[in-house]
């Protein structure tokens, strides 16, 4: 088997494979790069080791059963048989479902995962968007703090694991997304500096020294990166990538690295003949991001659309601290512009931020299907001191308007695991670090950064205190009772309804019409044919739709018809779904 490793500054390179030394000589075609040759198969341990220093795991490793600091082992992709026969699944119409692997079950890993996903079918979301699966040290964490950015993380199963996982997703009609960290790794077990330049201090991050996307040696790294990206779409047949925080990618090269990423995943969608796609995380507002390269913009294909959460998420409960602050004076009014202009800061004045921030989309030539829109995922509700859901201080009855809210939008909707049926657990942040000087300095940062927000030390949960992670594993006898039964069922209709009426998937921003009153709390809008009406106040309110004829599609609590005037009385805290007749 052949060896390569990219070591620009190294005088010697070592090769140690099974039991056997080998010294790897110069590649004369390729500056930098190292090679050899040695006997090896699948499972076989081996790592290289830089001017005689110590064995260090491949930064392009597939496999790290030891974890990070141990020795890397070669993978046979080639050894798997794949059982489903799957064309792809892409992004238009799609209903994502964001999925913790650590905590979705008790179990923590991909082979009870698979057990579960009976459950997403008969809930009828289309993909699967896991949480990052690269290693890091100890078992337990959200996985953002990754190394090894080819390997799956071993307590979890390993490589074989995650195929047998995408392959079980693949029979139940599931596409599967996975979320990959491109803007740093992990402090502790991150090797890669030992052999070049994968970082530059050119710019800095809150992570550190930058990963390495302009400076020199930055074409490798690069390579490095968009090579990893390519493996999990290809070797372990996933349907697209969720790129984490691109607004920290530094990169000031003339073609940006997302534009070189975009664009090799589309020639590999073209070779497989199924489609991938990319979806990113950016606080930049900058459609430029989800603006095809042909018109000169990234070419990913959709990103987060946090303006959406941020409306809604005071529209139902009134905070107003931190982001929320430009949201909070007048809520309905910011949910209204973004459920038509996809933005709400669209060069508009951030208070939060000091300045005018982002840039407004064309909604001609923008598909709102490029938008993931959420009333929940893995940051808003992780990040919070105690990691408590929506369903901790809202009714069931606003919990359901907030899921017609996100069904009927025209973005393309996503849940967070649990969301569905109310889940009574938390979800809160947790770690399994390693080294006891980087715990204490997570537990004392975390702390820190809630103290200033006037919570006590002692209501901020330890990460590192496994009870913490307990906490957060879903508890999956709720799904069967009270009140929790009934929101799945109310969750599982929406979503049958999006699939059913084209009114409700269609991504045009231009055909959505929105009423609101601020006041009375209650926000109105229309996709074709179909209405959607919502009444967050605690009171029945009277919405006037402009017709007299409906039908009721979807409705939490009863509700008469239009009366002659057209308008609606919505119970309090509910929300109707009818269509013109």
């Amino acid at each position: 088997m052949r060896f390569e490793v990219w070591a620009p500054g190294a005088t010697r390179m070592t090769l140690h494979c099974g039991d056997v030394t080998h010294a790897l000589t110069r590649d004369p075609r390729r500056p930098g790069w190292w090679t050899g040759e040695a006997e090896a198969q699948d499972g076989t341990r081996y790592g290289f080791a830089v001017d005689d220093g110590p064995l260090l795991p491949d930064p392009r490793s597939r496999r790290q059963p030891e974890g990070p600091d141990g020795p890397s082992a070669v993978v046979d992709h080639g050894r798997y048989a794949w059982q489903a026969d799957w064309s792809g699944r892409g992004l238009p119409g799609a209903v994502l479902y964001e999925l913790h692997m650590g905590t979705y079950t008790r179990e923590g890993t991909l082979d009870a995962a698979a057990e579960r996903l009976d459950h997403l079918a008969e809930l009828g979301v289309t993909h699967v968007e896991l949480m990052p699966l690269c290693p890091f040290p100890g078992r337990h964490g959200w996985g953002y703090e990754g190394v090894s950015p080819w390997a799956v993380h071993e307590p979890y199963g390993g490589p074989e694991a995650l195929k047998r996982f995408v392959d079980r997703a693949h029979t139940l009609g599931l596409g599967v997304v996975l979320d990959v960290v491109h803007n740093h790794l992990g402090p502790s077990g991150n090797h890669l500096p030992a052999f070049g330049p994968y970082f530059t201090t050119t710019h800095h991050t809150p992570w550190g020294a930058a990963v390495n996307l302009d400076a020199p040696g930055s074409d490798e790294v690069r390579a490095c990166l968009i090579g990893s990206a390519l493996s999990w779409l290809r070797d372990y047949r996933l349907d697209g990538l969720r790129l984490d925080a691109v607004h920290a990618l530094h990169d000031t090269r003339a073609v940006h690295f997302l534009e070189e990423l975009s664009s090799a995943v589309d020639a590999l969608a073209a070779e497989l003949g199924r489609p991938l796609f990319l979806i990113a995380e950016s606080d930049l507002n900058d459609p430029r991001l989800v603006t095809p390269r042909a018109e000169h913009g990234l070419g990913v294909h959709a990103q987060w659309d946090d303006d959406f959460h941020h409306a809604l998420h005071t529209a139902l409960t009134g905070e107003s601290r931190g982001y929320y602050e430009d949201f909070a004076g007048a809520p309905l009014a910011a949910l209204a512009k973004t459920l038509t202009g996809g933005f709400f800061h669209d060069g508009t004045y951030s208070a939060f931020r000091g300045r005018s921030h982002g840039r407004p989309l064309d909604r001609t030539r923008v598909s709102a299907h490029r938008l993931l829109g959420y009333a929940q995922n893995h940051d808003q509700v992780g990040n919070r001191a105690r990691g408590d859901r929506l369903s901790a201080s809202l009714s069931p009855g606003l919990l359901a308007c907030a899921a017609a809210l996100v069904l009927t939008s025209p973005f393309t909707p996503m849940l967070f695991m649990g969301e569905e049926w109310a889940a009574g657990t938390p979800w809160q942040f947790f770690t399994d670090h390693t080294d006891p000087g980087l715990a204490d300095a997570v537990r004392r940062g975390r702390r820190r950064e809630f103290a200033a927000q006037g919570w006590a030390a002692e209501e901020v949960p330890d990460p590192q205190d496994p009870a913490t992670r307990e906490r957060s594993c879903l508890d999956w006898s709720e799904p069967e009772r009270a009140p929790h039964a009934r929101v799945l069922a109310w969750y599982r209709e929406l979503i049958a309804l999006r699939r059913a009426h084209p009114d409700l998937s269609d991504p045009d921003l231009e055909d959505v019409k929105v009423t609101y009153d601020e006041h009375a709390r209650w926000l109105a809008f229309r996709r074709g044919d179909v209405r959607i009406a919502v009444n967050l106040a605690k009171e029945p309110t009277r919405i006037p739709l402009g017709i007299d004829h409906a039908r009721i599609l979807a409705t939490w609590e009863p509700v008469p018809p239009p009366d002659e005037s057209g308008a609606l009385t919505v119970p309090g805290e509910s929300c109707v779904v009818l269509t013109q007749v």
